[in-house]
């Protein structure tokens, strides 16, 4: 925890390709290097209780700003000082590749995805501006419940917009969004990422007999956003699932993931 309201966290992807394996998707898709890049959020708090929460659901929910606001530039230089300090220990592994123990010490990359929505932060502007003058690339996911706040942000590197349903009944079995409007909100984020500058994606978490029924009307729907990518993944199962009624069956396959792709 950093402050009132942020958090840091070592991805098991920096700590893997710190290591010489494998590494995060964004390193596949996108050439970063997962073990110079740090996991971050500037708000722990979310609009949505989705069903497949990696984090299930230990953070806290709202609709408006509930903390005090902490000053962007603190809460970097602790992320950062946190994040070092977690990567020292790890370059003390005999598993540890020298070379890029010396780049992990340099963060290239802040993924602003662990957890709640970072545009609600208030002075997420200023926090941006601190992450690109360091020279950190800046890759933001957003649920699509705040467009007024999509639409006053500032270039990022890379914009995601979390897509869980292709239907307002759908979004909201899955997405469990708190705001009444929540679908009038989703689709404005929509339109607002068709407007943006920057690389944008819409990322959806499939789910089997829950949200993969058409992959026809998934690609009408997110003609919409028209983004420059659409990331695909499966489900990955959370210790939530069973309290949602879920199981293992929900989880597809690297093949049906495949095959809806297509």
């Amino acid at each position: 925890v950093v402050g009132s309201h942020s958090a840091t966290k070592l991805c098991r992807w920096t700590k893997s390709m710190l290591q010489g394996k494998g590494g995060c998707y964004k390193h596949t898709f996108y050439g970063i290097a997962s073990h110079r890049c740090m996991e971050h959020t500037p708000n722990v708090s979310c609009a949505n209780k989705c069903v497949f929460c990696w984090r299930n659901h230990i953070n806290p929910v709202a609709l408006d700003w509930k903390f005090d606001v902490d000053d962007p530039e603190a809460i970097l230089e602790e992320s950062l000082a946190k994040h070092y300090a977690t990567i020292e220990r790890q370059c003390l592994s005999p598993h540890a590749i020298e070379e890029r123990k010396v780049e992990a010490r340099q963060v290239q990359h802040c993924a602003l995805s662990l957890v709640g929505e970072p545009v609600a932060y208030p002075k997420i502007a200023a926090f941006l501006q601190g992450l690109h003058r360091r020279r950190i690339s800046s890759f933001l996911v957003t649920n699509g419940q705040f467009p007024e706040a999509l639409r006053a942000l500032p270039r990022v590197c890379q914009l995601y917009l979390s897509c869980d349903g292709v239907t307002k009944d759908g979004l909201e079995a899955v997405g469990r969004p708190l705001f009444r409007d929540f679908w009038e909100r989703y689709l404005e984020s929509m339109e607002i990422l068709r407007e943006r500058s920057e690389r944008t994606v819409c990322r959806l978490t499939l789910m089997r007999g829950v949200n993969m029924g058409s992959p026809a009307a998934w690609a009408e729907h997110l003609q919409r956003a028209s983004p420059d990518f659409v990331e695909v993944k499966g489900v990955t199962m959370t210790g939530m699932f069973g309290k949602m009624g879920l199981g293992t069956v929900n989880m597809p396959t690297h093949l049906e993931v495949k095959q809806f792709a297509e």
